[in-house]
């Protein structure tokens, strides 16, 4: 690349405190942890450190309070590199907290938290030309925003990209139609098809509502994708590794997804690219801060399809 590459995300900022139990509760009562951090995350905050990391220039465009765990989201998302001049300050607002349980396999508990009148519709864009961006990335968390920016986007031409994640249903077909790239989990696909098909089902009933790009990525089982041209849904496999911790590997995806795009590489490569990035994330706890460099994640797309890498 002549040079770096520039994305804009937009979403979910939150403070998260994630502790690690060797399982996860299924009743009530006191747990020690072994293990513990306090982090600014959230989907699009995530998303943009890994975008990051994997060589993108990257700016944030979120919303938070006026209040001192603001401040501390701020910083913490400054000290990755990545560009917060966009996030909103809302006076009298509570900034978005999540408490995260992370067990012996990986597994985890989210309990988040948003202030309503943090999450306030905004009325445009914080900026003029959103052809600064080489693509828009945004999560289901701040629709309002995300509805303008995927917009924005779409009219310059740009990839916009939805993370498509549990939300209700009305969100998720309010930010479909808006598109150019639609990444959905199994849970979000499910939430949109009304019943609970495979994945690879899921993905081709997701195609046959939107002219957009699709996947429905299934974690350790892989991702798979809609190919137009032949009217079939392809898959791409997930690296194995040893799972430490699965939080914001999802995140992780979709900020490496959008910098292949981003940097124009084929489809299945941009798949590849993000596969081995959210499956290096895996291998370490701390949710985004397990993101992988972008040269350990070429060497794991070279050692898995060196045909391709």
């Amino acid at each position: 690349m002549a040079r770096p590459v520039k994305l804009l995300s937009v979403g979910a900022l939150t403070l998260d405190m994630i502790l690690r139990v060797e399982t996860l509760p299924g009743h009530q009562g006191k747990f020690i942890a072994s293990d513990g951090v306090q982090i600014a995350s959230g989907m699009a905050a995530s998303a943009a450190c890994a975008a990051h990391r994997l060589g993108a220039e990257v700016s944030l465009w979120a919303s938070t309070g006026d209040d001192p765990a603001g401040d501390q989201l701020i910083a913490g998302i400054e000290a990755e590199g990545v560009d917060c001049s966009y996030v909103r300050r809302v006076g009298g607002a509570r900034s978005a907290l999540a408490s995260i349980l992370v067990d012996a396999h990986g597994e985890r508990i989210i309990v988040p938290f948003y202030d309503s009148r943090a999450q306030a519709d905004p009325e445009t864009l914080p900026f003029t030309d959103v052809t600064a961006f080489d693509a828009v990335l945004v999560d289901v968390r701040w629709p309002g925003a995300a509805a303008i920016a995927l917009k924005a986007a779409r009219a310059a031409g740009l990839p916009a990209i939805l993370d498509a994640d549990t939300a209700p249903l009305a969100v998720l077909e309010q930010m479909l139609p808006l598109a150019s790239h639609i990444v959905a989990s199994e849970p979000a696909a499910r939430i949109v098809c009304g019943h609970a098909p495979d994945p690879e089902t899921a993905c081709a009933d997701l195609a046959s509502r939107t002219d957009a790009f699709v996947a429905v990525t299934g974690g350790a089982a892989g991702t798979w994708w809609f190919d137009r041209p032949t009217r079939t849904v392809r898959h791409v496999a997930t690296p194995k590794v040893k799972v430490v911790d699965t939080l914001a590997a999802g995140d992780v995806f979709h900020g490496a997804f959008a910098v292949g795009l981003a940097e124009a590489m084929p489809i299945v490569n941009a798949l590849r690219f993000a596969s081995a990035a959210a499956a290096l994330k895996c291998q370490r706890f701390g949710g985004r801060l397990g993101a992988p460099e972008r040269t350990e994640t070429l060497a794991m797309m070279a050692a898995h399809w060196p045909a391709q890498a």
